[in-house]
């Protein structure tokens, strides 16, 4: 058994999320309490309390980061290690901390910073981003091409797309993969055109940032959303992260690359089930577990011993 572990991106976040952890675990309470110091947030007050921060980029990055990562300890407490790590965007950041190249500390600042720049480089408004249901990646591709400042930012799934860029560019680009027999095109409630090229200056921003950052050699390695590949390299790392801010989400084709690599059990950690439902619709032969409440820490557990 080759087992992967994988962490959601920006828009899984949800109201409570991580609570049950932090009333359970004394490791997670750390994580959530150290976080808090770092930042000089209430990450408690942002992740358990009724709040309109949450969805806001420069709060959501760490908190999701904060959540996943006191999850995970959790699960290493009790043993369990998986043989790579990958996670959607943002996720990659709990990757890497899983992978142990980079501390948690690191990445919950880095991150902070990252939402932040995510949100100031764009004004409202400017930028879209858009859901293609039922139509091939290529199709959407070639669309694109042909349209000025849209492209494609996230490949979740097969069927499920999502495109990014200038408002305008992603409406005529909506209108003509309709035309050319997407099911439906989904306009996002989101706060940039993530994943395009809008965003590159906030990515060379980052990297100014990435340069106070630590990194340690890999225990474990990781997939990373700009190839697709294995990274066992640290000295790739900054690089990789800095692009990863413009370019596309290569999330279908680094899951089957894990496939292809022998990965025949993914554990998704953090809230919401996103990307188990994307791992189930690239391969259906796959194990695919959810760690998201305290119950479920015993259940795949136990099914990752057996």
């Amino acid at each position: 058994m080759s087992t992967a572990f994988i962490f959601p991106g920006q828009g899984a976040q949800v109201i409570g999320m991580g609570k049950d952890f932090y009333e359970n675990s004394p490791l997670s309470r750390e994580v959530f309490d150290r976080a808090s110091e770092l930042l000089d947030l209430d990450m408690k007050a942002l992740c358990f309390e009724e709040n309109d921060n949450i969805n806001i980029t420069e709060y959501t990055q760490a908190a999701l980061v904060t959540t996943s990562v006191a999850m995970l300890r959790v699960l290493e407490e009790k043993g369990i290690s998986p043989d790579v790590c990958a996670g959607l965007s943002l996720g990659e950041y709990c990757a890497l901390v899983a992978s142990k190249a980079m501390s948690f500390d690191d990445a919950v600042k880095t991150v902070r910073q990252r939402g932040i720049l995510m949100q100031e480089a764009v004004p409202l408004g400017l930028g879209a981003m858009c859901a293609v249901i039922g139509l091939e990646g290529q199709v959407i591709a070639d669309v694109c091409d042909t349209i000025d400042g849209v492209s494609v930012a996230n490949y979740n799934c097969p069927g499920q797309i999502v495109i990014s860029g200038k408002k305008e560019a992603v409406e005529e680009a909506s209108g003509k993969l309709k035309d050319a027999g997407a099911r439906r095109c989904v306009m996002l409630n989101v706060s940039g055109p993530f994943h395009s090229a809008m965003l590159k200056e906030a990515g060379e921003k980052l990297y100014e940032v990435l340069k106070d950052v630590e990194l340690k050699d890999f225990t474990i390695p990781y997939v990373t959303n700009v190839t697709a590949e294995y990274v066992t390299d640290t000295k790739d790392i900054k690089e990789l992260l800095k692009k990863q801010v413009s370019s596309s989400v290569k999330w279908q084709q680094s899951v089957e690359r894990m496939i292809e690599n022998g990965v025949d059990t993914f554990v998704e950690i953090g809230p919401n089930k996103t990307l188990a439902s994307f791992v189930k619709k690239i391969n259906k032969e796959v194990r695919v577990f959810n760690i998201e409440k305290w119950e479920d820490v015993d259940t795949v557990a136990s099914a990752l011993k057996e």
